[in-house]
């Protein structure tokens, strides 16, 4: 009796082999999970960026608008990468475009 034969049982060392397992499963399982976060993470988050896209786009002098500082104006300047708001009587700010994170409808600041 061998070193070899206490550690391995020479019944299990004359097995013979079993098949490997299908890979089938675990691709579509790959693809499953790829799938779910495409559809709960990837395109909600495409479709907001589109529409944030569209809204600094169609920006115009006089809209009410909301920063992402929080901060709500009237915009009385645009430019093509800025946007003057104004938060008070003769107090403009200058912000990026990209900061402006949603519009207001008209009469809401002298509302509040």
């Amino acid at each position: 009796m061998s070193l070899l034969d206490i550690l391995i049982s020479p019944a299990a060392a004359q097995a013979a082999g079993q098949a490997a397992p299908s890979p089938l499963p675990s691709f579509l399982l790959m693809g499953a999970v790829f799938l779910g976060m495409y559809f709960l993470m990837i395109r909600p988050q495409m479709k907001r960026a589109k529409e944030h896209r569209e809204l600094v786009s169609k920006l115009q002098k006089g809209d009410e608008v909301i920063t992402s500082g929080g901060i709500a104006g009237r915009i009385d300047g645009l430019d093509e990468n800025f946007v003057s708001v104004e938060v008070a009587d003769k107090v403009s700010i200058k912000v990026q475009r990209g900061a402006v994170t949603a519009v207001l409808p008209k009469g809401t600041l002298k509302s509040a």
